[in-house]
This record gives structure tokens, C-alpha cells and sequence, in this order.
């Protein structure tokens, strides 16, 4: 009974909580563009098929309904939450550790930050890894042709059991390793370009702590952006991989053998364009999603700040 509230008035505690919140917020706020995103990924069933944004959303709806656009979010919405609370709080220790300055109180250096930021993307990838697996083979299971789209709609139970029992373990964590290839440097970026963007916005904020919540939506959504941009091509082989059901055992192997093969096959069968192909909705996810997130995230800070403030003047 006495956990939370002593979790709660750490330091620690506090910024595992905001994470925690802040994960919540941008899962809900951005998963039908992350649908989106996914579906614009995958390879063209045919060559009449619309490849357009609006297009594949038209498509989407009319075929299978608005709520489509939320397939496979109780998944991530539980495991992000937790992810993105891991994630705050690993770059907060680790942007700490790698700062240079005598005082304390003074705010990482944009090296630390970025430093902080890298590290924390490779540690993270291990707990998304698995999750953006099952996450992808939900939101496509309707867009696998000649299928019966009744017969072929699986929980996320039923894809991990089914994963497991043909993999094991290890095809949980396949795409591991573009994972990390792709969050490691991407949040280096992600969490230097927020700390600048504050900063340009609100200058002096990094040491108050006053920024107003316009400059935390736009300063998170810029750093969502940059760092999609930064990572972008990584993330179509990554969706491309993990997408795939079948192993090398199998009487017909994967068609990508590897990240260098998955970008080979795709650039000569689609052009160096199926590369940033989704970029657009990428992006305008990225955007709200991450404007979303730190926003929720510093003022969870705050308030938990202003409690704990409060109590100790009231004793």
C-alpha cells in the first residue's frame, strides 16, 4: 500500500509515471495513421492497386469499417505505455550519467542529450521489438489476398501463440536487429531535436522549466518528425521483415533473407521511392503523436512536481 506514494515522490518514480502517460497519449492519438502507414509499406498486390494515402484510408474504411483503423491497439496501448515509461526514464539516467557539468542543476548538454537519446533507442528495441511484430501482423491480416477476411482475423494471443509455436522464441524478436539500427541513432535525434526546438521556442526553458504547451506540441512534434526523417528508410525494411510469416525452413523461404536483401529486392523490383514510400503519413502521425507525448508528458511532471511541493509546505 505505501509503494506508490513513495514511488511517486522520487525522482525516478516521477518520470516513469509521466513516460508511462505520455505513451498512453500518443498511442491513442496516432494509431490510425500508424495503420495507415503500415498498410502503404507493404509490397503492391497489383499494379492497379492505389498506393495513395487517401486512396488506401478510402479503402480501409469502405471495406472494413473505421474501427480497422484501431486493429491490433489494445497490444501496444498496454506495452507502450510501459515502453514509453522505460523510455523516459532510461534517457533521464543516461542523460544525467554522460553530462559533463559541475552543477547538477544546470540541464544535460545537447552531447549528453544526444548520447542519452542513442543509447536509449538501442535499450529500448528489445521491448518493441516483439510488440511492433504482433502490432504489424494484426493491422495486415485483412490485407493478405485471396483470404477470407473473416477466416484470417487472429487476436494478439493467437499470433504469439502461433509465433512461438513455429519459431519459438527467437521469432519474437525477429527485426530485432533493424530495430535497433533504426531507434538507436533515431532517438539520439528524436531527444536532441526536442531539448533544441524548446530552447529556439522558449528560450530559457531548458533551465525554468517554464515552456508553455504550445511550445511542448510543437517542440515534440518537430523532434517526431526530424527523427522519422533521420530513420525513415529503416523503418520499410523493418515493417517489410517483420511483416513475413514464413522462415527459411519453410518449403517456400521469405522472400527478404535480410536487411541488406529486403532493401536490395525492394529498390529493384519498386524503385530507391518504395524507400519513403508512407512518408507523408509518417510524418503527420509523427507529429501528433509526439506533440502528444511530450506534452503529456511534462505536464504529468509538473503536476507530480507541484504535489510533492505542496506536501512538503504543508508539513
Amino acid at each position: 500500500m505505501e509503494f506508490w506514494p513513495e514511488f511517486l515522490a522520487s525522482s525516478w518514480g516521477k518520470e516513469f509515471v509521466a513516460g508511462g502517460f505520455g505513451g498512453m497519449a500518443g498511442v491513442v492519438s496516432g494509431y490510425p495513421l500508424d495503420t495507415l502507414k503500415i498498410r502503404l509499406q507493404q509490397p503492391s498486390v497489383s499494379n492497379t492497386a492505389t498506393r495513395s494515402a487517401f486512396g488506401v484510408l478510402r479503402n480501409i474504411v469502405s471495406s472494413e469499417g473505421p474501427c480497422a483503423l484501431y486493429k491490433g491497439m489494445a497490444a501496444p496501448l498496454a506495452s507502450v505505455s510501459f515502453q514509453n515509461a522505460m523510455v523516459f526514464q532510461a534517457y533521464a539516467i543516461l542523460s544525467q550519467a554522460f553530462n559533463k557539468s559541475p552543477n547538477n542543476n544546470d540541464p544535460p548538454s545537447y552531447r549528453s542529450v544526444a548520447i542519452g537519446g542513442f543509447g536509449t533507442g538501442a535499450l529500448q528495441s528489445f521491448l518493441l521489438s516483439p510488440v511492433e511484430l504482433v502490432k504489424i501482423r494484426l493491422q495486415l491480416q485483412s490485407n493478405k489476398p485471396n483470404t477470407n477476411i473473416r477466416e484470417s482475423q487472429e487476436g494478439p494471443r493467437s499470433i504469439i501463440k502461433s509465433i512461438l509455436k513455429k519459431e519459438g522464441l527467437k521469432g519474437l524478436y525477429r527485426g530485432l536487429t533493424v530495430t535497433v539500427l533504426r531507434d538507436a541513432p533515431g532517438h539520439g535525434v528524436y531527444f536532441w531535436s526536442y531539448e533544441y526546438a524548446r530552447e529556439k521556442l522558449h528560450p530559457g526553458c531548458r533551465k525554468t522549466g517554464q515552456e508553455t504547451l504550445k511550445t511542448m506540441l510543437v517542440a515534440g512534434g518537430l523532434a517526431g518528425v526530424v527523427s522519422w526523417i533521420a530513420c525513415y528508410p529503416l523503418d520499410v525494411v523493418k515493417s517489410r521483415l517483420q511483416a513475413q510469416t514464413q522462415t527459411r525452413l519453410d518449403q517456400f523461404p521469405p522472400k527478404y533473407l535480410g536487411i541488406v536483401d529486403c532493401f536490395r529486392k525492394s529498390v529493384q523490383e519498386e524503385g530507391y521511392s518504395v524507400l519513403w514510400r508512407g512518408l507523408g503519413a509518417a510524418i503527420a502521425r509523427a507529429f501528433v503523436v509526439n506533440g502528444a507525448i511530450f506534452t503529456a508528458y511534462e505536464v504529468s511532471l509538473r503536476i507530480f512536481f507541484s504535489n510533492n511541493q505542496t506536501e512538503e509546505n504543508g508539513l
